[in-house]
């Protein structure tokens, strides 16, 4: 859905002067391997579902340099005394790392790897920017579109309204994909949705019936205008007066004089207006829509609406962010880490090991990629060698799933992108792994998230490293 071209220089400024730095102190090839992660939660969030890895993985397979994007960071002044060879890596650039991810759709929490990236120093550090930028956002939009399923139940019908809210067209993109991917049922998007091989979804705006019962005569007037090109398509009905408007539809239905596939209110008592729509159209769904999110839907539901959909769009494609960061881990096989105060990262490449009673997530183990090797169990850490897929674990299973999986080698991917169906089954099923009291909506209690013997041991040696080498300098 991201057009590749420019998007190598779509990064921040100090990654390409830390790459010139690296040229010039010989340590541009060196492997290094970063993670990322996010060190907390958002308020009130007892999980995130991840998403994003299709379009990371394809903007790193397009990573290049072209002769006038060169061209103009040289034009730039800014790198006037980085080497020579910095221009000539550039210039034969190609992403040559590999990736470990956990798959779209699986739940994550505080300081596990989304991501990581095990490359050469400089390409690793390029892409720094760009894999955060989409990895974060889509996974606030997928983890908020999951909240809201989660509220609204199963047969809910919800559909995403966001695009002119969204942060920009781009954005827009990106959004109505992860909420599709964690379990909306379509977009008002219409190039998102074309582009995803989905219907786009709609009914009209007040303008059209302002306009229409203006020049025409009445809002019936305009309603029948309307399905005069689009038969029994969905009305908008609070324009004037919900009530009136629902009365007349009745009317037209009791006659055989209409079709209507449902009515939407977008302002008002939402709870009362719908259970007196309800009352008029018992047999039409009723939608709802106006800055709705996963508290309005509960406390809807709990006053007893009659809603049978949602329109969803300011709330969930904004909000407060999925802060992710992307931290260095090794390099040369050197584990390296982060202890300024509240930012620490922890050292190593990681594995996350997922404990499961009956079917339901108990506890995660933050552990090392050694350990998985090791592991007297092999059978039940599903996918450590990255040869097959992380399948959902079956609902009576009991033991430890590993949720990392190699998804790229050398540059190239290793698999098909999944399809928006798959990973919203994978998300479904995820969020139904939690307890209660991790998708609680206030208060969330997340899972606990241990680090484990070997991680603890290697962080010790890791500092106590560092110290010796202050000591000696």
């Amino acid at each position: 859905m991201y057009a590749a071209q420019d998007s190598s220089l779509l990064t921040d400024l100090y990654q390409l002067t830390m790459a010139a730095c690296y040229v010039g102190e010989g340590l541009d090839q060196r492997r290094a391997s970063f993670e990322l992660f996010t060190r907390r939660l958002p308020d009130n969030f007892g999980y995130l579902v991840a998403m994003g890895l299709e379009q990371a993985l394809t903007y790193l397979e397009h990573f290049s340099f072209d002769a006038a994007q060169i061209e103009a960071l040289q034009a730039s002044g800014i790198f006037t005394h980085a080497p020579d060879r910095f221009w000539s890596l550039l210039a034969e650039a190609r992403f040559e790392g590999d990736v470990w991810a956990v798959p779209e759709g699986t739940i994550v929490f505080a300081n596990e790897p989304l991501l990581r990236v095990e490359a050469p120093l400089w390409q690793a550090q390029i892409v720094e920017t760009y894999l955060l930028n989409t990895l974060n956002y889509q996974t606030l939009i997928a983890t908020r579109a999951a909240r809201l399923r989660d509220v609204a139940g199963a047969q809910a019908t919800l559909f995403e309204f966001g695009t002119r809210r969204a942060f920009s067209p781009q954005a827009s993109l990106w959004a109505a994909r992860a909420a599709l991917a964690a379990g909306l049922d379509a977009t008002s998007n219409v190039l998102a949705a074309l582009k995803l091989g989905r219907k786009p979804v709609g009914t009209m705006a007040h303008s059209l019936v302002m306009a229409l019962s203006a020049t025409e005569g009445t809002e019936a007037q305009a309603f029948t205008a309307f399905h005069r090109y689009f038969p029994g398509a969905p009305l908008l009905i609070d324009t004037y007066d919900t009530i009136a408007a629902a009365k007349h539809l009745a009317d037209k239905l009791q006659q055989h004089k209409t079709e209507l596939a449902g009515v939407r209110i977008d302002s008002g008592d939402l709870a009362v207006l719908s259970q007196q729509v309800r009352q008029l159209l018992p047999d039409v769904p009723i939608f709802a829509s106006g800055d709705l999110d996963e508290y309005k839907i509960t406390q809807l539901k709990a006053t007893g609406a009659c809603i049978d959909g949602y329109g969803l769009g300011t709330q969930l494609v904004t909000g407060a962010p999925v802060n992710g960061v992307y931290k260095l881990v090794e390099i040369d096989g050197i584990p390296v880490m982060k202890e300024a105060t509240g930012k620490v990262s922890y050292p190593g490449r990681k594995q996350i090991f997922r404990c499961y009673e009956e079917g339901q997530v108990v506890s995660d183990c933050l552990g090392l990629m050694a350990e998985s090797e090791q592991s007297a169990s092999s059978s039940q850490r599903a996918a450590v060698s990255g040869q097959e897929s992380v399948e959902r674990p079956p609902d009576t299973f009991t033991g430890e799933q590993a949720l990392m999986q190699l998804v790229m080698k050398q540059g190239q991917q290793l698999y098909a992108p999944e399809t928006l169906e798959t990973i919203a089954q994978r998300t479904a099923h995820s969020v139904a792994t939690l307890p209660a009291t991790a998708r609680q909506i206030h208060d969330p209690l997340s899972i606990s998230v241990e680090p484990s013997t070997a991680l603890l041991n290697l962080i010790a040696k890791t500092q106590q490293r560092r110290q010796n080498s202050q000591v000696m300098f």
